[in-house]
This record gives structure tokens, C-alpha cells and sequence, in this order.
């Protein structure tokens, strides 16, 4: 299922110029799988998991144990943010549990090339992350070695927060010097900033609330397309 679900988002990513990748973080986690097949149905390209350990950000929320089980109930490809301290110590139990997407903070770790590379020795793709008020100077040194570069548009730990505007400069400037880059965007994301972000020359869009706080998520999921 990992190959197959790696093949999908390649596929995906062919046919179209963006990808939505709703953001389970907001499901409801009585219903997960259901919530989960709804966003598919609606076109979803992409699940996102934010992984939180109430340290780096002051949530918590699931492990890789919870991303085993998603991995069995759905074949698209799975995008695993990890914002917690000395990721590191965690990126082989998450590969192991079937995502094709690593994305890990450079404010997280003391060595974020070797990091980097260690995600793709495991088999994953492997993503950097800023938050906000982290310039992009922070990252400068490894935006070759990325396969993404996930920009932060709100302070992370929550969800349903309002999308912090300067982060679109960011973006911006990203995209300018790095245009073949992969440039995810997570937080506030919703139908009246997304298309803000994707002229900003984001493509890949993590959508949470906007989406799984709707009564019919299918049909929800169905309008960012």
C-alpha cells in the first residue's frame, strides 16, 4: 500500500498544479475513517498529520500507532508534519508506519542536514518547516536537499487559527528563487485565503477546520478543487 500510495500523489501531481491535503488534526476522531474517506471522495490529493508532543508546541495530539491505522484505511499518500523536539528520535517509527512524507522544524533539531538525508535513507520524502517569526535564512542551506519546504501561517500548536498575512511574503520570495520548489502552506487556510496563498506561489494547501467543521465534508472538500 505504500508504493501505491506514493504512485497516487505522483500521479496527482502530474495532473494538476496543487494539492489539497486535509489535515486530520480536526476530524473527529470517533469517526476517523469515515471522515477520512469523505475528504477522499470530495478529491482530496494528500492526508496531512500534524504530529504534535506538547513541547515544541503546547498540544499533543497522536503517534505513530494512530498513523499505522490511517495508513490502512486510505491508499492516498500520507504528509507527516512533525512538530515536536529532536524529531529525529521519531522519524524511523513514522516511516515504519507507512507515510511517504516527512516534514520536520529546523527550530527542532541541532543537525538538520543529516536529519534530511536520514528521511530519505528511511524511504520518505523529506520536508522543512518554519515557523512564522523563523526567517528563511534559517533553511537557506538545505532548500536543495528538501523535496518540500512547508511555510508555518500561523503560530503552530492549534487549530482554527486565523492565517498570520506576512507569511505570504515569505512565500513569495520562496517561490521567486526556488520556482521548481514543492511549497506547502498550514494554518488559516481556508476558501478566501487559499487562493491569497496560491498566487503567493504556494501549491501544496493543508486545510483543516475549513473542511472537517463542515456537516458534509465531501462536499466541502469539494470546493478547494
Amino acid at each position: 500500500m505504500i508504493a501505491d500510495a506514493y504512485a497516487h500523489g505522483q500521479a496527482k501531481l502530474k495532473s494538476k498544479n496543487y494539492i489539497i491535503a486535509p489535515s486530520v488534526l480536526n476530524a473527529n476522531f470517533l469517526r476517523l475513517e469515515a471522515d477520512i474517506k469523505a475528504t477522499e471522495r470530495g478529491g482530496a490529493d494528500w492526508i496531512h498529520l500534524d504530529i504534535m508532543d506538547g513541547n515544541f508546541v503546547p498540544n499533543i495530539s497522536f503517534g505513530p500507532g494512530i498513523v499505522a491505522q490511517i495508513r490502512k484505511c486510505t491508499k492516498l499518500p500520507l504528509d507527516c508534519h512533525l512538530m515536536i523536539e529532536q524529531p529525529e528520535l521519531h522519524i524511523e517509527a513514522f516511516a515504519k508506519a507507512g507515510v511517504q512524507y516527512i516534514t520536520v522544524h529546523a527550530e527542532a533539531t541541532k543537525h538538520l542536514d543529516r536529519l534530511l538525508n536520514r528521511i530519505k535513507e528511511l524511504g520518505c520524502k523529506a520536508g522543512v518547516s518554519i515557523n512564522p517569526a523563523t526567517p528563511l535564512e534559517a533553511i537557506a542551506e538545505v532548500l536543495d536537499l528538501a523535496d518540500l519546504v512547508l511555510i508555518m501561517s500561523v503560530n503552530p500548536g492549534f487549530g482554527g487559527q486565523s492565517l498570520i498575512p506576512y507569511c505570504l511574503d515569505k512565500i513569495n520570495y520562496l517561490r521567486s528563487i526556488k520556482p521548481n520548489l514543492q511549497i506547502e502552506i498550514d494554518g488559516g487556510v481556508n476558501l478566501k485565503t487559499m487562493p491569497l496563498a496560491k498566487k503567493a506561489g504556494a501549491n501544496i494547501f493543508v486545510i483543516g477546520s475549513a473542511i472537517f467543521s463542515a456537516k458534509d465534508i465531501e462536499k466541502e472538500t469539494k470546493k478547494f478543487l
